[in-house]
């Protein structure tokens, strides 16, 4: 047990009194609570104790090769701030809807909003108008940022729409710093809020997620606390969008340790791996359907990709076959998940060094900033290590609420200052974390619980089977059945009788795959994750499916 406190279990962090996981990482020192603090000033400050100079760069602009420093980053940044405070009037509180793809720009957008105390809400910009008039309503944005293409998709605001991809964005980063920065500045306080991001909206309406200076500071100490000493800054690559909380706090997370960061607009696969042979790529920030391709479906070998060292794939659990056969293929670059929420301002849990090989499956250790209960979801009781129950996270992270939604966030926001993840999951007796699935989405299957996301690593790891994904289906029988929708490897004729005896033969009885249905492609999310209510609106009894 911990010396300082015996009740601590020094291998997983288990309290034993309260029944509470603490983080095995070593403590962080946050700014003090009431100083007024940016995030934007935070990274930016934690960047100048940086070994390299201003002028290393920032950004990368990997289809042009446009490189911008340090040095320009924070003139673009400062110049843009001045031109929004005092020509465009806005002011602290104010909040500013972003629709853009992935760009050098929007980096120092988000970075010039936040100096001003204007709060950021990113959006997907393949949101219909309809999605998007939902946002708004949630978020009343005054001014919004888009580019010519997604322009149209937006209702008329206060302050009108800037488009990023015009002359009057280019020339609001370029002024010259002749002013007075305190002419314009404001005091802005850690517990202001920062952004509003949208949540996946998997199974049901999307809801509109408030963070505040505070949240993502905590964040960016963690990831600063167990940064690694190296003789050069880190090229990173995100694949994810910006506009997604891991893409947007990688953002910030990036400046405040120095990194150079290569930025995709469109992403395709492999003008990604010409990123990383071009750009000496040595980390990619990712999701589980990349990782996937790069095992199945990508030529990688037309590549040079020794300089990679690390992929973090985190917004979907990856199975233990894809890590297997990315580590076969890729002997020499670590794999790591990691775990978060948009509630959480981004990782909850996370891996430090080599730690990533030792637990595949695993999202890693709990992170400095947080504590956790596995929470009986039937009793309510905090249960021990290396026993399943619904994750409860607290923190200096844990979101201010869902914005216009007092009911949801009463409901995820519980007494003491927990939040309820609604994730089926455990902590080994080393104090790693595994997550089994999400608790509404189990099937329940004469009275027996089957998790989705154990059948489509499954269904995943079949040769001639490129993607999958499970729900339940109504069945008077059994209240619900395993239905498997199924993506065949071009050239493939695996028929579903083939399929449901490949997942029999390596399951219990329960929890056989019973329909099937083929479909061209997964629905998902920007972050990975499975889009299941689309795929129950396919399944209806009249659909083109096979059962047993």
């Amino acid at each position: 047990m911990d010396q300082k406190n015996p009740t601590i279990d020094p291998k997983n962090g288990f309290n034993s009194k309260t029944k509470t996981f603490h983080s095995l990482r070593p403590p962080i020192n946050l700014p003090p609570q009431h100083l007024p603090l940016t995030v934007t000033a935070y990274a930016l400050s934690l960047q100048a104790t940086s070994p390299w100079p201003r002028d290393s760069v920032a950004l990368i602009d990997s289809a042009t090769g446009q490189k911008i420093t340090y040095s320009d980053l924070i003139r673009r940044m400062n110049s843009l701030a001045f031109y929004l405070r005092t020509v465009i009037k806005l002011s602290k509180g104010d909040t500013a809807f972003v629709l853009s793809t992935n760009s050098v720009e929007v980096p120092i957008l988000y970075f010039a909003l936040l100096s001003i105390g204007v709060v950021v809400t990113p959006a997907n910009p393949l949101s219909t108008e309809s999605e998007i008039s939902r946002q708004v309503e949630l978020s009343n944005p005054v001014i919004a940022f888009a580019l010519n293409s997604t322009a149209h998709k937006l209702p008329k605001l206060r302050f009108g729409t800037i488009l990023i991809d015009s002359p009057e964005f280019n020339s609001a980063m370029q002024t010259k710093p002749w002013f007075n920065q305190e002419t314009y500045r404001v005091e802005v306080y850690q517990s202001d809020l920062a952004a509003i991001m949208y949540s996946s909206g998997t199974t049901g309406r999307v809801k509109a997620v408030m963070l505040t200076h505070r949240n993502l500071t905590s964040v960016i100490t963690g990831y600063y606390s167990v940064k690694e000493e190296t003789r050069t800054a880190s090229v990173v690559l995100y694949t994810v969008p910006l506009f997604h909380t891991y893409g947007f706090i990688y953002v910030f997370k990036s400046v405040a340790l120095s990194e150079t960061v290569v930025v995709m607009g469109r992403f395709d696969v492999k003008k990604m791996l010409k990123a990383v042979e071009d750009f000496r790529v040595q980390r990619l920030a990712t999701a589980p359907p990349l990782v996937v391709a790069l095992v199945k479906g990508v030529v990688t070998k037309d590549f040079d990709l020794s300089s990679l060292e690390w992929v973090v794939s985190g917004g979907a659990p990856l199975g233990k076959d894809a890590i297997a056969a990315f580590t076969e293929k890729f002997p020499n670059v670590l794999l790591a998940q990691g775990y978060g929420l948009t509630e959480t301002a981004g990782g909850a849990f996370g891996f430090v060094g080599r730690e990533a090989c030792r637990r595949w499956g695993s999202v890693g250790k709990l992170a400095a900033y947080c504590e956790a209960k596995i929470v009986d979801p039937d009793t309510g009781e905090a249960l021990p290590p290396c026993k399943q129950g619904e994750l409860w996270l607290k923190g200096p992270s844990i979101m201010k609420g869902y914005a216009a939604d007092p009911e949801s966030t009463a409901a995820t926001l519980v007494a003491d200052g927990w939040l309820r993840t609604g994730d089926l999951c455990y902590v080994d007796g080393e104090g790693f974390m595994f997550v089994v699935d999400r608790l509404k989405e189990l099937i329940k299957y004469k009275g027996y619980q089957v998790a989705p996301v154990e059948l489509e690593q499954l269904l995943q790891s079949h040769p001639q089977i490129s993607d999958a994904a499970v729900i339940p289906y109504p069945d008077e029988e059994a209240g619900q059945i395993p239905m498997a929708f199924v993506v065949r490897q071009p050239q493939s004729s695996l028929s579903e009788a083939e399929i449901m005896d490949f997942v029999a033969k390596k399951v219990a009885p329960y929890k056989k795959i019973r329909r099937v249905a083929f479909i061209n492609s997964i629905p998902k999310n920007p972050a990975g994750k499975i889009l299941r209510k689309e795929l129950r609106k396919i399944a209806t009894p009249a659909g083109t499916s096979s059962k047993l």
